[in-house]
């Protein structure tokens, strides 16, 4: 029996609630007051990965508002719209939806895919822009077409292409590939054994495999077709928002040689770190760290290029 959407209600110091943003209803965790910062979780995720977060920013005088995605957790699973196009229009009208016409978005893996799509189509709404374990979307299009090693390490995504199968592995066995997949991405001693049975759960919700894989379905079958070579022209617009890109040294599912070279896509000041002993997910593997990084960043009235 499949668990029911409730189980993501994690109690903490934040609180939960629904918002309607162009038709679609996400469930969003929120916390403090002051200048809002969306947080945009990855695979294979939900909300909850910016709980750490979800203490330090509202600490520092930011409102943080972390979101379950398109498909995701108790936010909605339509059966279309998984394309980055799309989830930049979800999460722009998102932080209207929340009152404000503009944010700090900080987006991990495919969060992160989806904050470069915002800052580039939607720039008005993003204020300044934090890429976590994300290279902008063209860098990692070409690296996937003529770098083997990156290619070799999104093998996984190459098998979630077939229709299907990959949504039983995902969910067989209590979730074990879904902890698999955790375990070979982070660096040394993440995740521990509640903090990976609380993913596998939440991948075993009704919908939520298959929506997920949607998103890899739709980047790899794109890149050819006339959607995707139109996402890649409006790509190629100069990123305006100040940006911060935070990259685990050890990750070995976006490889940081296929991030580093993000940074040629942004006009406005720059700033790439690489955080050693991290894997993919730096804010929850090395929380303290990460969070020197993203607070030092946001306080600075001028970040260096």
């Amino acid at each position: 029996m499949s668990p029911d959407e409730s189980l993501v209600g994690v109690e903490g110091p934040w609180r939960h609630r629904s918002v309607h943003a162009g038709g679609t209803r996400f469930h969003v965790a929120e916390a403090g007051e002051g200048p809002l910062v969306l947080l945009l979780h990855g695979f294979p995720q939900f909300w909850w990965t910016w709980r750490h977060q979800l203490e330090s920013l509202p600490a520092a005088g930011y409102r943080a508002v972390a979101v379950d995605l398109r498909g995701y957790g108790a936010s909605d699973k339509p059966p279309r719209g998984y394309d980055l196009p799309t989830l930049a229009g979800d999460a722009a009208g998102l932080i209207r939806a929340l009152g404000e016409t503009c944010a700090v978005v900080v987006g991990h893996d495919w969060g992160g895919l989806l904050a470069w799509t915002m800052a580039a189509r939607h720039p008005k709404v993003v204020r300044r822009l934090i890429a976590v374990s994300a290279p902008h979307p063209l860098r990692l299009r070409s690296a996937l077409f003529g770098d083997t090693r990156q290619l070799r390490a999104w093998r996984f995504a190459l098998g979630f292409q077939v229709p299907v199968l990959p949504e039983r592995r995902l969910t067989r066995r209590d979730g074990a590939l879904v902890g698999k997949l955790l375990d070979r991405w982070s660096g040394p001693s993440w995740p521990d054994e509640s903090v990976s049975r609380r993913y596998r759960e939440m991948f075993r919700i009704s919908g939520v495999a298959h929506c997920s894989l949607e998103y890899h379905r739709w980047f790899f079958r794109s890149q050819f077709r006339p959607d995707g070579l139109r996402f890649a022209r409006r790509m190629r617009a100069e990123i305006e928002a100040p940006t911060l890109q935070l990259h685990g040294a050890l990750d070995r599912c976006v490889l940081p040689r296929t991030a580093q070279g993000s940074g040629r896509y942004v006009a406005a000041p720059y700033r790439w770190r690489l955080l050693e002993g991290s894997g993919h997910f730096p804010h929850e593997e090395r929380p303290e760290q990460f969070d020197a990084e993203l607070l030092g960043w946001l306080a600075d009235p001028e970040p260096e290029r």
